[in-house]
């Protein structure tokens, strides 16, 4: 029979092994609530040509929402280098990861703004150019059939642009391309929200220098960051046919959806989760 020696010996190392084994479980409980309190990475979205920085409005509501620090700073729209320059500025004051999202002409100026910022982990495009090395907007609109910004591919303006000249103060002229009113609702809607909304959205739309639009892009992002794509299969501004062209030659995770040009306007639940997919993967 055990004598009292042995019975204190057998109760210390009891408690001790349950001890361990209650470190072991705060450890993991501490490992576990690190995890799911890791700070969730900034969102940066970037409007393209004929639009502004509210049309995300949707979008960042509901990431908000979810806990995402939101910012949607403005695109200038006067050239793709200078354009890209600024954005590429900005991301330098924002500390932490990155989600990058670009629609339509901002998918050109993100692709060459985060080249070589370590802090952007993933690019999301939104019905967006996804240039490689040498090309331009323009370039990629031309290379598939089936856009509706104009109806005749040798005229000098795109026939849904209206080309309106100014001169600035030092003299130097310049043309800004707006969209046309009446070919608004189709050309960046595919005519899903009503006319009057279509007209307002057309009214506060920002123009697009030319050089926006032909500039030609520098070192590919997406060569080197992860990306996700949406694929909208009724846009009637960058044919489809191309948004998947560049979606597969950038590896991009793809999701495709009956959405128009601007989905994160009339489909605004589409984008969020896809930028939460790739958020996802940040952390």
């Amino acid at each position: 029979m055990p004598n009292r020696r042995t019975f204190r010996i057998a109760i210390a190392c009891a408690t001790g092994a349950a001890l361990a084994t209650g470190v072991t479980t705060l450890a993991s409980a501490a490992s576990t609530h690190q995890t799911a309190s890791a700070p969730k990475p900034t969102v940066v979205l970037v409007n393209g040509a004929w639009s502004d920085a509210a049309s995300w409005s949707g979008v960042i509501k509901r990431l908000q929402t979810k806990g995402y620090p939101v910012v949607a700073p403005p695109t200038a729209l006067r050239s793709l280098s200078d354009d890209s320059a600024y954005l590429a500025s900005y991301l330098k004051t924002i500390h932490g990861p990155i989600v990058l999202v670009g629609h339509s002409y901002g998918g050109s100026v993100i692709t060459n703004a985060a080249t070589d910022n370590t802090n952007v982990k993933a690019l999301v495009y939104i019905s967006a150019f996804a240039p490689d090395e040498g090309e331009s907007a323009s370039k990629l609109t031309a290379k598939f059939p089936g856009t509706h910004i104009t109806t005749d591919p040798n005229a000098p303006v795109p026939t849904a642009l209206t080309p309106v000249p100014f001169t600035l103060a030092n003299g130097t002229a310049g043309v800004d391309l707006y969209a046309k009113a009446d070919k608004y609702r189709d050309l960046f809607l595919s005519n899903r929200l009503s006319s009057k909304a279509a007209a307002e959205l057309a009214a506060t739309q920002s123009p697009a220098a030319p050089a926006a639009l032909d500039g030609e892009s520098g070192k590919p992002a997406w060569k080197t960051i992860p990306s996700w794509y949406l694929v909208s299969n009724d846009d009637h501004l960058i044919p489809p046919a191309a948004e998947s062209f560049m979606a597969a030659r950038a590896h991009a995770h793809t999701v495709k959806a009956d959405t128009p040009h601007a989905a994160q306007v009339t489909n605004p639940e589409i984008v969020t989760n896809l930028i939460e997919k790739a958020a996802a993967t940040t952390r």
